[in-house]
């Protein structure tokens, strides 16, 4: 052979030879082919090349390094050099030469590196691996590689006892593994084994072995190895074929070895043919059940460990953090779970279809363990698809989808498939509760699932089967639900953020009522998240990532924030929604973004967020009040705008949050009205406030179109869908009535049951917001309900009333919008029976249609008060009162004209824009157009309504007002049912009241006597002022200010004045009997009078603001202060009232600066206001004219205002008849009468003082006067004389003094003053009847007994002034008794007419007064009091009767009558002189008190003017100024009044005495005191028992 390495590449070796041989090396190697002759080439070359070092021509070092080269060109270059060393190894041994062999050892050790040295030692001698260092001793390794070889090779494992031979194992093994396809059964098969193991002396074990190993190879031969298995078994003993199969799984249960899925797969086939207990082999099988749980625990642990990192605020630094995540990196990397044989079964077991002994293995495991490793988890999905395909094929393929059908197992043990619901149950919801949330591995089967409870549930809710059929279904719902609890909301969870799966199982959801929906919510959100560890991973990543958007959350970038909460919102809805609310309770300002961003939601989701608005509401941990337990918390306020705002954006369901609302006010809780109110405001548009301008409040009074265009704050824009949404959901589950009559109920609630530990400013904003949603829902409900939904829905009012109770204005509030329908229906089906177009056709269908709807509604009111009522209002009145609203009264002109020139301006702005394009232009301008025309028409429309109605009024008016028995009732009926509950209930009807009031008056009503009617209205506001809330307190201003302004109207202009109310019955002076209205020129009040009654009006005004802002009182002041600024337009117009009132605010600014911040800021802003007002006030003779014409001195009667009401009629006529009588009887009667006048005006005016302060006086009077008239017998006239005992005295006193006073009085002096007044009234009851017939005769027989009628007024005179001068003794003795006492006596809180001068009462007196009367200020015991009040009224007034009765009796009576007068006479003389005295004594005591200077100084002042006789004086000074001193001008001026028609000549007579007369009046107090003190002394007991109980009073 010829050499390959040529000599002279070894010669020049580094400069070529190199080179050279590299080359040929890989020439060599690139003929890859493994042919003899290439491999031999490489190996004679590398043999060449070591044989060159050998013999020492080349270093051995040089043939390592190009061998290092060359190794790379071949794999099996390193195995082809050890074969060249080994022949080496052979050759150099055998030589003599010993540095050959070194060489060779040499070329070896360097060539170590790329031979590895297994490959060496298995080729080299041991002896040359002992001189290379690769083993230590060649002798030791000889002697062990012959013990492992003689191990491997020599020695038998297994002796053969039972002489087996290995060729019967060769032929069972061809007997197996032949063809199976042809005939050979498996007996055939066994009769051949059994021949082998016969012959060959085969072990039947190690047989029934390899029968497992080849079936194991062969699984497609289940139904040849199965049977021949089972015939083998009978040959074994039962338990052989579980120990052999054990045996296999132990054989792989090292921690490397892997079990194959064949094994597996033989063993559960042999489970599912029952071959084989499972109970046997699962004991063989690893890990142990102990090792199971334990491995569940810790997984739960670290899920929680990984919650609380995610929750935990960790600062590290970026290098932790990525050492951290090295970390758990490399944790992954090493953890490789042990094979877990028992889930591998498992599967298995799935997989075939056996899923009873599936279902016992996974019975044996923690819950969800096994589904939770993903195999079993996807080998169960496939078993419940094959399960349900013939019935999902049948039910639940969606219209126009194919789907790809699914085969069914081969093996004939499976579970039977679902045909029909009803096998759902059995089978198919058992294995999806197993999976339970990982059916979210396979989200087709999810959604077939959701597609079948679909079908269910249409089935479900179709009608007419059976009732046993009824009970399965029932049943099978229960399971759905659970189904949907367990299984597919948590696998929505898992889910990655699956839009398509939300939207399909919304399908199925928005079938189940919202309840249901709830309740599933409820466990998904609050309890499933616990239930397993994957879930309470998702949860805190969940959280995690709705931090991390909510905090990067604005209105910039509402759209990819939104896109990300859609995102995590399909999958994970409860937890983001939840922590979303929980920001959005925090900040308020994150509510318009959030809602902007929620966009991207499915309805699925939409629902769940309605869910969560609820749970949040509700939640018990939250304290639905602030701190100060005066306002509602913030967070409720902001959950419910974020409610009202979210409702209406998107489609949410309302059903549940409205059904929340609705038990909330069952359960007596009105705080969550809040939301209420929000969702209807943001929803249908409709907003309540109080801060309405006049402009607003007139354009809510016209038509929708005008109300949407001037009557909102916002621009109410696209609500009619929202609004829409909002009527549905409340008609579809009942919810309109039941929360307007929850509503209406909880008003009272709120006060009686809610409010008994609150703080009253928080009741007060309760009961606002109570009665404000009310007001809202009901307007919501009157705009969206068609007529046929409304009437259906709304009873009758009585039933609402009486069944209902509820309150009589809420209920006529509810009812009102379906009279108006009702009567506008009946009204155009008349107009198309008849086709008349004339204007009076028209009206007279309308009053046909009116009387048609109102009938019933007329006999329905009937029940709702006493009978007793309707002697004086007609039920007719009562129901057209209610029934009636603004828009049908006027037609506000100004709001339209106003809204159609805005309309003019935008047109014009529109086509002045250069910049917009002109088809926008074009739009814009028609839609201008539009809704000009709209507006328009909207106002014609209104005006004939308007024309209709008043024609209405004009036919209704003379039945009206019956006033059975005086005027002044009907009008307390009237403010007490009508104007006072209806001016509260909202700003448009605290206008219509006043409207209302006008047009009575304009309707010339019989028996209304307007005067009467505004004096109640303005007399005294106190109490009314003082029960008010915040916003009632608004809506009273609102109302004091319409009738204001009709007032200061008619104070204006004496030709508005005689135009409008000249000639009206509502100012007749006099109040005749009833029936009576004829009155001449003389009994209407004049301008220049009623001029005097404004001034009145005004002075009353001014002194109960001031009584309110002394009182001290929070609810006083805050309402006063908010009425005040109502009536600012027209009050106060006199400047000194003006200055008093402007002192006293500016007093409580410098008090409450500090105390209460809200009461300051009110009367800050009141004050400014105030100064802005003073340049057009005016003083006040520019006001009124003090010094009045003499003819015109107004009577009594409109003096006092009601005071008419009080004076009985017989009175009057005595007065009348005064007037009429001759000039020169007169003035020979002057002197006598001048006193005494004061004295009955003085009486007269205290009682009606009485009738103002309480609605209902005359009920109560009445009840008396009927007991009365059973009990009386027929001996009324003989008892008359007596009746002038000083019985009456303490009444008279108590009335006098305290006007107004009685409502402090306490229940326990009710008793005595009711015994009282029973000893006193019978005596005096019948007569005022008697004398009203005989005062009739008397008109008729006028000329004959005028001068009787005079002489006897004179005899009444002189007793009355008895009466009085008493009075005002016992009340001087009460006064001295209490200074004595140290100054408790308490004024009471609305006292007009105290009789005691505030100057005599010290400063610090007064501040405990203050207290003491904000203690019993409350009105809420003030009902108790009227009943005293009225009664005692009553009998004070018969007892003025009974001294003018004897008028008509005979002329003895008169003469003793004249004797009287001449003592009482010398009397009154002897009181002056002691009166003086006393005057100086007072001064001196009292001189250090503050006000004695100014009253003072106005006493001089008047006397030096010589006016204190002019009409209405006293009014003018300043409410701070006495009291009494009012009283006293009062009594002249009506002492003038009392003679109409008297000369000029009277007058200057009249002038001289009165200009002494307060002076007098003065002195004879003291005069009185004394000799009151002496009479009290042998005086009755009554009398005592009187003062006890009025000191208690005080």
């Amino acid at each position: 052979m010829a050499a390959l390495l040529p000599a002279e590449w070894i010669k020049n070796w580094e400069k070529g030879g190199k080179n050279e041989f590299v080359q040929l090396c890989r020439t060599l190697s690139e003929n890859k082919s493994h042919d003899s002759m290439g491999f031999r080439d490489i190996q004679q070359a590398l043999y060449e090349l070591a044989y060159h070092v050998v013999r020492g021509n080349l270093k051995h070092d040089q043939a390592s390094n190009v061998l290092g080269d060359v190794i790379e060109f071949r794999e099996d270059m390193p195995s082809i050099l050890a074969d060249v060393f080994c022949i080496l190894d052979i050759e150099t041994s055998c030589l003599e030469e010993k540095n050959k062999r070194d060489y060779f050892t040499q070329l070896v050790l360097a060539c170590l590196y790329l031979v590895s040295d297994t490959v060496l030692k298995e080729r080299l001698d041991p002896e040359t691996l002992e001189s290379l260092g690769l083993i230590k001793q060649s002798q030791q390794f000889n002697q062990k590689s012959v013990k492992i070889k003689t191990k491997l090779f020599y020695k038998q494992q297994k002796f053969n006892l039972l002489r087996e031979e290995n060729e019967g194992y060769a032929k069972l093994i061809a007997e197996l593994g032949q063809d199976l396809s042809g005939n050979i059964t498996s007996d055939l098969i066994l009769e051949n084994i059994k021949s082998l193991i016969g012959c060959f002396n085969l072990d039947p074990n190690r047989v029934l072995d390899i029968i497992l190993e080849v079936y194991e190879c062969r699984p497609e031969y289940d139904d040849f190895f199965v049977p021949l298995i089972e015939s083998y078994m009978y040959m074994c003993e039962p338990q052989t074929l579980c120990h052999i199969l054990g045996f296999k799984f132990k054989f792989y249960q090292d921690p490397s070895g892997e079990t194959p899925s064949s094994l597996y797969r033989v063993a559960a086939v042999l489970l599912q043919h029952n071959l084989i207990d499972l109970e046997d082999l699962y004991v063989h099988l690893l890990p142990g059940d102990n090792a199971i749980i334990e491995e569940h625990k810790r997984e739960i642990v670290e899920a929680k460990q990984i919650v609380r990192k995610l929750t935990m605020v960790v600062l590290s630094s970026e290098k932790t953090e990525e050492k951290e995540k090295e970390k758990e990196k490399e944790e992954e990397k090493t953890e490789k779970p042990p094979d877990n044989q028992k889930l591998g079964l498992l599967e298995a077991l799935l997989k075939i279809g056996d899923w009873q002994h599936a279902q016992s293995i996974m019975d044996q495991m923690p819950p969800f363990y096994a589904t939770s490793h993903k195999p079993i988890a996807v080998a169960l999905c496939q078993l419940v698809h094959v399960t349900i395909e013939p019935l999902y094929r049948r039910v639940g393929v969606p219209k126009g989808a194919k789907g790809s059908p699914i085969s069914s197992l081969p093996n004939k043990r499976a579970p039977k498939q679902a045909d029909s619901f009803e096998d759902l149950r059995k089978e198919v919801f058992n294995m999806l509760c197993y999976l339970g949330p990982h059916l979210s591995h396979d989200p087709i089967l999810f959604a077939k699932v959701v597609r079948l409870g679909k079908a269910f549930m249409k089935e479900f809710q179709s009608d007419g089967s059976k009732q046993e059929d009824k009970d399965k279904m029932e049943l099978l719902f229960s399971c759905l639900l659970s189904i949907t609890d367990q299984v597919l909301l948590p696998s929505l969870s898992l889910m990655d953020c699956n839009a398509c799966m939300s939207e399909e199982l919304w399908g199925m959801f928005k079938t189940f009522p919202y309840q249901y929906r709830y309740r599933l919510y409820g466990q998904w959100k609050n309890e499933t998240y616990n239930s397993h560890p994957l879930l309470v991973k998702v949860k805190a990543q969940t959280i995690d990532r709705a931090k991390y958007i909510m905090k990067r959350l604005t209105k910039e970038n509402v759209k990819p924030s939104g896109r990300q909460i859609g995102k995590l919102s399909h999958s994970n809805p409860t937890i983001l929604f939840d922590y979303i609310l929980s920001q959005i309770q925090k900040y308020d300002n994150l509510i318009t973004p959030v809602v902007d961003s929620l966009k991207y939601l499915t309805s699925l989701n939409y629902d769940v967020l309605a869910y969560c608005i609820i749970e949040a509401l509700a939640n018990p941990e939250k304290e639905r009040m602030k701190h100060d337990d005066t306002t509602i918390s913030s967070w409720l306020q902001s959950l419910a705008s974020f409610c009202g705002a979210v409702f209406r954006k998107y489609p949410i369901e309302l059903a549940g949050l409205l059904q929340y609302v609705a038990n909330q006010l069952k359960a007596g809780k009105s705080f969550d009205l809040l939301i209420l109110k929000e969702v209807v405001q943001k929803m249908a548009g409709i907003e309540i406030t109080e801060e309405m301008t006049m402009e607003q409040l007139e354009a809510m009074t016209g038509g929708e179109q005008l109300k949407a265009e001037g009557g909102y704050f916002g621009q109410i824009r696209n609500t009619k869908k929202s609004s829409q949404r909002l009527k549905d959901a409340l008609l579809d589950h009942d919810l309109a009535l039941p929360l307007c009559l929850l509503m209406a109920q909880q008003r009272n609630g709120v006060i009686f049951q809610e409010g008994g530990e609150k703080h009253l400013k928080l009741v007060g904003k309760l009961y606002d917001q109570c009665h404000d949603t009310l007001v809202q829902f009901g307007g919501f409900l009157a705009s969206n309900l068609s007529t046929e939904d409304y009437i259906k829905r709304v009873p009758s009012i009585d039933v609402l009333c009486n069944e209902f109770h509820t309150p009589h204005d809420a209920a006529f509030f509810l009812s009102r919008p379906m009279y108006a329908h009702h009567i506008s229906s009946k009204y155009d089906e008349l107009k198309k029976a008849e086709k008349g177009n004339k204007q009076q056709h028209k009206v007279h269908k309308y009053i046909t249609s009116c009387e048609l709807v109102m009938a019933p509604v007329h006999d329905a009111v009937i029940s709702l008060h006493l009978p007793k009522v309707w002697d004086d209002i007609s039920p007719q009145f009562y129901a057209t009162f209610w029934s009636l609203t603004m828009y049908d009264l006027a037609v506000p002109h100004s709001s339209y004209d106003r809204e159609v020139n805005k309309l003019k301006v935008q047109m014009k702005a529109i086509d002045d824009n250069q910049e917009m394009p002109p088809n926008k232009k074009k739009k814009e301008k028609e839609r201008c157009t539009a809704l000009q025309d709209k507006l328009l028409e909207e106002e014609k429309k209104q005006l004939e309504h308007v024309q209709r109605v008043l024609q209405r009024l004009k036919l209704e008016k003379d039945n009206w007002l019956l006033a059975k028995s005086t005027k002044n009732e009907t009008i307390t009926k009237f403010l007490q049912l009508c104007i006072f509950p209806r001016c509260i209930f909202s700003a448009i009807d605290a206008v219509y009241c006043a409207h209302f009031v006008e047009l009575v008056h304009q309707q010339k009503t019989p028996n209304f006597s307007t005067l009467l009617c505004y004096d109640r209205v303005f007399s005294d506001i106190i109490y009314t002022v003082a029960s008010c809330t915040e916003n009632e307190a608004s809506r009273y201003g609102r109302f004091l200010c319409c009738m204001l302004e009709t007032v200061t109207r008619w104070h204006s202009d004496r030709v508005i004045y005689e135009k409008e109310c000249g000639n009206y019955p509502g100012f007749l002076t006099i109040l005749r009997a009833t029936g009576f209205d004829g009155g001449n020129k003389a009994d209407q009040l004049d301008y220049e009078n009623f001029r005097h009654v404004v001034h009145k009006w005004h002075y009353k005004l001014t002194k109960a603001s001031v009584h309110c802002l002394e009182t001290g009182e929070y609810t006083h002041i805050r309402n006063i202060l908010i009425v005040l600024t109502k009536i600012l337009p027209w009050y106060p117009k006199v400047l000194n009232l003006g200055q008093a009132l402007e002192r006293r605010v500016h007093k409580i600014c410098q008090e409450e600066k500090e105390k209460r911040p809200d009461l300051y800021a009110l009367a800050m802003g009141y004050s400014g206001q105030l100064k802005s007002r003073k340049p057009f006030m005016i003083p006040e003779n520019e006001f009124h004219h003090k010094d009045p014409p003499a003819r015109n001195a107004v009577a009594a009667t409109v003096q006092n205002g009601p005071g008419g009401a009080g004076m009985p009629t017989s009175l009057t006529i005595n007065t009348v008849r005064l007037e009429e009588s001759t000039t020169e009887e007169t003035e020979k009667l002057k002197e006598k009468s001048q006193g005494v006048v004061k004295v009955i005006n003085k009486v007269v005016n205290a009682t009606p003082k009485v009738t103002t302060s309480n609605g209902n006086s005359a009920s109560n009077s009445k009840i008396v006067k009927e007991k009365d008239e059973k009990e009386k017998s027929g001996k009324e006239k003989d008892k008359e004389k007596k009746d002038k005992t000083p019985a009456a005295t303490p009444e008279m006193k108590a009335l006098g003094k305290d006007g107004k006073d009685k409502p402090k009085e306490e229940r326990a002096n009710k008793d005595e003053k009711a015994r009282e007044i029973k000893e006193k009234t019978p005596k005096s009851d019948k007569e005022k009847e008697k004398v009203k017939k005989e005062e009739k005769a008397s008109k008729e027989e006028k000329s004959k007994t005028v001068v009787t009628i005079v002489e006897s007024k004179s005899t009444a005179e002189k007793e009355r002034e008895k009466e009085p001068s008493r009075e005002r003794d016992v009340a001087k003795e009460m006064k001295s008794k209490e200074n004595a006492k140290g100054g408790e006596k308490i004024p009471v809180a609305g006292s007009l007419k105290s009789p005691v001068p505030r100057s005599e009462i010290s400063e610090s007196e007064r501040e405990q007064k203050r207290r003491k009367v904000d203690t019993h200020s409350s009105p809420s015991h003030s009902s108790t009091v009227k009943d005293n009040l009225n009664e005692l009224k009553d009998s004070s007034a018969k007892h003025y009767i009974n001294h003018t009765t004897p008028a008509l009796s005979k002329s003895k009576e008169r003469e003793v009558d004249k004797k009287d007068l001449d003592k009482s006479r010398e009397r009154s003389r002897e009181r002056e002189k002691k009166d003086e005295k006393d005057r100086k004594e007072r001064k001196r005591d009292h001189s250090n008190s503050d006000r004695e200077v100014p009253q003072d100084s106005t006493k001089r002042r008047k006397e030096e003017n010589g006016t204190t006789g002019s009409s209405k004086h006293s009014k003018s000074e300043s409410p701070s100024d006495s009291p009494r001193l009012n009283e006293k001008e009062k009594e002249k001026n009506k002492s003038k009044s009392s003679g109409k028609e008297k000369g000029d000549s009277i007058k200057a007579e009249k002038m001289e005495k009165s200009s002494s007369g307060s002076k007098k009046e003065s002195r004879h107090d003291k005069e009185k005191t004394e000799k009151k003190e002496k009479r009290e002394s042998t005086g009755g007991k009554e009398e005592k028992k009187h003062h006890k109980s009025s000191d208690k009073h005080r």
